[in-house]
């Protein structure tokens, strides 16, 4: 497959795979089933109508929308045309969308209706369309519109096909530059490794706003001509009554705790299914016995990153270690160096985590000073993530540098919010940390030296106008001072285990 994709589109590699028979399902949506010939038709009038709308090969989309299969078929359709898509999370605020905006400078901006207002008057040139939650909008009517014949733009695998932005702990976001055959290549390997065929029916519960649920689980399963249950959020009721019609999930571990807690979930809800794929978030090693003694099964965790898609994974067949991330995958090297000198460190040995692939992104939009600095001379992507190797060959990821927040599967900076903390009145210094959390992994909380007297309530809420609810603190902790080194850093591992069993 990997010979495949020197040229052409991710959707041409994608659609090379699709089956014979083009009725067989692709999406299973709570009002309508898709096809796959549902697919091939709607992302050609998607392609035509943003054609028709002045967009060009190499433009931006940028795309902040309430999960649809219209909005799924937005993503092929961008890619059809050879546009650049940018989705972004339907947390983000106003004021956080206008940076990415400014930075990405995109030719079109399609919102929830809702928003379409508010994001106008901060898309400068752009033109700004709609796309809502059952997937009707200024966009859809064009789409309805537009011829429906076939349509791909020659392109080459190494040309840019979507851009992801991923906040930095200091200074402004990066956008990671994904091409063709990044995406295409990593589907084709995980086809192949999580033994994936047009059998399957994934239970899609994730957002597709970001890698997992969207390059990961959509690129997959079109790729082996499979099906998808495409729920519009993860509801545990909802889950539990699509289960019986699924082969394999994909989730966070907060699906898999949640299922854990259900009073109806049993060894038999999941009895006939095949995998079920655990990512975004470290899965507790506690989860992943439970759910086994509970089911039988043995979840497989898997370890990715915006910029790589996935890495390493626990082994389809053979050991799947709770608390390790698994094995290399095919075709990509992953090693653990020494974060200074680059060199490579032995087993049990804790370093940075390195990779180099087809999988691995083209750079940060924009930023080659910021893209060279993060590359080691051979290639390797230096990730910032700290692990080791086990004598088996298995990686254990240990911790994150620059103090990453994974909560409930989505990332987390503490710079941004500590700044925003830091600008309040009552507020005189901060830190943000991550703290063990049963349902998200981790909790984002944060600890500050007070003005005065402080209303946490009134803080979160105040928080809220201008963050993501994701990033807003579950709890704001008040000390008469942080403690520090004698360089004076904030001590953040203090703070962490000082508080390690809030949540628990």
């Amino acid at each position: 497959m990997t010979a495949t994709l020197a040229s052409g589109s991710l959707f041409q590699a994608l659609s090379r795979r699709f089956p014979g028979d083009t009725a067989q399902p692709f999406l299973i949506t709570p009002t309508r089933t898709w096809s796959y010939g549902d697919l091939i038709t709607a992302s050609a009038k998607t392609a035509h109508a943003l054609k028709s709308l002045g967009i060009r090969p190499g433009d931006r989309v940028a795309v902040q929308v309430e999960k649809s299969a219209q909005a799924l078929m937005l993503f092929f359709g961008v890619n059809r045309l050879g546009a650049v898509y940018l989705p972004l999370n339907t947390a983000y605020t106003t004021a956080e969308v206008s940076y990415f905006l400014g930075d990405a400078e995109p030719a079109l901006v399609v919102v929830d209706p809702a928003r379409a207002e508010a994001i106008a008057a901060v898309a400068g040139q752009a033109r700004v369309l709609t796309l809502d939650a059952q997937g009707q909008g200024s966009l859809w009517d064009a789409v309805a519109a537009a011829d429906d014949a076939p349509f791909d733009m020659p392109c080459n695998g190494d040309d840019l096909a979507a851009i992801l932005y991923t906040s930095g702990t200091t200074g402004r976001s990066k956008g990671a530059m994904l091409s063709h055959r990044n995406l295409a290549s990593n589907a084709a390997t995980l086809v192949d490794y999580w033994r994936f065929t047009s059998s399957d029916v994934l239970l899609h519960a994730l957002p597709i706003f970001h890698t997992h649920g969207l390059f990961v689980a959509t690129n997959i399963i079109a790729m082996a001509g499979a099906s998808m249950i495409f729920l519009p959020k993860f509801d545990i009721g909802e889950i539990m009554r699509a289960l019986p019609k699924a082969t394999t999930m994909m989730g966070v571990p907060t699906f898999y705790s949640r299922l854990l807690a259900h009073p109806d979930f049993s060894r038999a809800a999941v009895a006939h299914m095949r995998l079920l794929i655990s990512g975004s978030a470290p899965l507790s090693a506690e989860v992943h016995k439970e759910f086994t003694a509970r089911t039988g099964h043995k979840i497989l965790e898997r370890y990715g990153m915006t910029e790589t898609n996935m890495n390493t994974s626990n082994p389809y067949d053979g050991e799947r270690i709770p608390g390790s991330v698994g094995l290399p995958l095919p075709g990509i090297s992953v090693r653990v160096a020494d974060p200074q000198s680059g060199r490579v460190l032995g087993v049990g040995e804790i370093g940075v985590v390195e990779i180099k692939g087809p999988n691995v992104f083209m750079g940060y939009w924009r930023q080659p000073e910021k893209t060279a600095a993060e590359f080691r001379a051979d290639g390797h992507f230096i990730s910032g993530d700290l692990g080791y190797f086990d004598d088996k060959g298995y990686l254990y990821l240990v911790g994150r540098g620059k103090d990453l927040i994974i909560s409930g599967g989505f990332n987390v900076y503490p710079a941004e919010i500590e700044a925003a903390l830091d600008a309040l009145p009552e507020i005189r210094e901060s830190a943000v940390i991550g703290l063990p959390h049963q349902d998200f992994g981790e909790a984002v909380t944060a600890v500050v030296v007070a003005k005065g007297v402080i209303n946490e309530t009134k803080i979160q809420h105040t928080l809220g106008e201008t963050l993501a609810k994701f990033k807003v603190p579950k709890r704001v902790l008040v000390l008469d001072e942080l403690p520090r080194n004698a360089m004076g850093k904030i001590q953040k591992n203090v703070l962490r285990e000082r508080y390690k069993d809030l949540y628990v």
